[in-house]
């Protein structure tokens, strides 16, 4: 399951994009419309990133979820990308520019008021 901010209009659009040219994509959630403590999340993971929540246990997020999301993929090049993002030194790059852009998210295409960061009431990052 991918849990996001389903409050952020820039991470619905990432969601959409995602089922608009992803072949295989998980049951997505908004993390607002979930029990957190019976997904073993707290508020501030899912306020600070995506959270991609597998089989036999599997946890990630940020960069790190979106990479093996694409690592599943059937096509060729969302594979590939995917793998590549979880090699060293540009797994810490990804999660740097995810970093950078989660708290930007506000001022990015697609957002609302509600993916403005640091404002009281206003989720955290997407």
């Amino acid at each position: 399951m991918l849990v996001y901010d389903g409050d952020c209009g820039f991470c619905q659009r990432c969601v959409e994009f995602g089922r608009e040219h992803l072949p295989v994509m998980p049951r997505v959630s908004r993390w607002q419309d979930l029990d957190l403590a019976e997904q073993g999340l707290t508020l501030d993971q899912v306020t600070q990133s995506v959270q991609l929540l597998g089989p036999d246990g599997l946890r990630a997020s940020g960069a790190r979820a979106v990479a093996l999301l694409l690592a599943v993929q059937p096509l060729r090049g969302w594979r590939a990308l995917g793998w590549f993002m979880l090699v060293p030194p540009v797994s810490w790059a990804a999660e740097a520019v995810y970093r950078v852009v989660a708290r930007n998210r506000h001022r990015l295409p697609g957002s609302t008021g509600t993916c403005a960061v640091g404002t009281e009431g206003a989720s955290k990052a997407p």
